[in-house]
């Protein structure tokens, strides 16, 4: 989710009793539930109209589901492309212009190398 006060953003969610997992600060952070869930922010500057959230759906094979889709007619803003920070990422809309990520992450997710300890 995009946020305007990355510090701000980061205590909120601690308060919330997220457990930040990664700290790019002052641009990126994910927080992980006690169930395994994450949740990422980032900072961005505001937008007119809504805001510019990306929905992630996570799958075991990027480039197998996006073959699949493109198969039933759904159109792609990028191929599937391994990312520095270690996710296999995938971009489209849905009709509403609503951004989508078909990804891969594994372990990466909740584990990077860079994961904060402690």
């Amino acid at each position: 989710m995009p946020c305007n006060d990355y510090e701000e953003s980061v205590e909120f969610y601690k308060r919330l009793g997220l457990r930040q997992i990664v700290d790019s600060s002052p641009r990126y952070a994910r927080f992980e539930t006690d169930a395994g869930s994450t949740l990422s922010v980032h900072s961005a500057k505001p937008k007119a109209g809504r805001p510019d959230i990306i929905v992630y759906f996570e799958v075991e094979d990027v480039d197998a589901l996006v073959r699949d889709l493109k198969q039933n007619g759904i159109a792609f803003e990028s191929e599937p492309v391994d990312r520095e920070w270690l996710w296999r990422e995938a971009h489209l809309r849905d009709p509403a212009g609503n951004r989508l990520c078909i990804y891969h992450a594994g372990k990466n997710r909740r584990f990077p190398p860079w994961r904060i300890t402690g």
